[in-house]
Parts: structure tokens; sequence; C-alpha cells
């Protein structure tokens, strides 16, 4: 897709685009762990994350999701919509601090209702090493922009 602003009657399953990208930092790992009460030594501490199988520090699953809402926020596509509906996640591999994560957007369905409608989207987490993540994302929003 094409930079620009996307009603719900301009899209059509298959259309995607891809988000810029993010370095998931441990000061971003250590605020989220601050606001969420979440210190889990896997989050927390490199030789914990490295005993338990992991490079190093790993960002927390909720992390990575608000951040990929964030570049889907800033993207050059946007579209039309103002209320997530919910998300299902299946999280594939860690994200580490060091990491550059960015999201692949597609479209799998779109459902009018009146002047608005629901689309379905399939996102997926990305960084050097692969897909980190993968789920599908509702969203509410309108057919008439």
């Amino acid at each position: 897709m094409t930079p620009g602003l996307y009603g719900l009657s301009a899209l059509s399953p298959g259309d995607r685009y891809e988000t810029g990208e993010v370095e998931v930092t441990a000061a971003m790992i250590d605020a989220f762990a601050a606001l969420t009460g979440d210190a889990s030594p896997l989050h927390m501490s490199e030789a914990a994350a490295q005993a338990a199988g992991f490079a190093g520090r790993i960002a927390h699953g909720l992390l990575v999701v608000s951040l990929i809402e964030g570049l889907k926020a800033a993207a050059p596509v946007q579209l039309a919509t103002h209320t997530a509906l919910g998300w299902e996640v299946t999280f594939r591999a860690p994200v580490h601090a060091g990491d550059r994560l960015r999201a692949r957007v597609e479209v799998l369905s779109v459902r009018r209702v009146a002047s608005k409608g629901l689309v379905s989207l399939k996102i997926s987490g990305l960084t050097s090493a692969g897909e980190v993540l993968r789920a599908t994302a509702r969203y509410f929003g309108h057919f008439t922009r």
C-alpha cells in the first residue's frame, strides 16, 4: 500500500504494508517493569535470562505488543480505525534488548456495519531473527473517510 489514509471501503483482503522500526532498549524494558510491576528476572537480569536459555534479557510480551501498536500509529499507511476490539497474539520468539522491531500488517477481512465497519488484520512482529510475534487484531472504523 502506498502512504495515505485509507477508509475501510478502500481496503481489500490481502492489502499489506510494513511499519518503520524501533530499537527495543534495556531502558524500555526497565520502564515497562516499573510501570507494570512485572520485574521477572527474565526481564531484569542478564544472568537469570541466560540461565533460562536466552541470549540475554528479554522484553515483556506486552511491551512488544505495545511497541507494535505504536509503530502502526506512526506508519505512513493509516487505516481509518479508531477502536481496537482485541488482539489474539502468539509469541514465536523472544525479543532482546538491542533488537530492532518492525511490523508487517495485512488486511484479512473487512465487514460493513452501516457507515462503520470491522477490519481484521494479520500482524507479524519482526526482528533480524525473523518473526517474533503473530497476531490477529480487530478494529472498528469508518467506511466514509
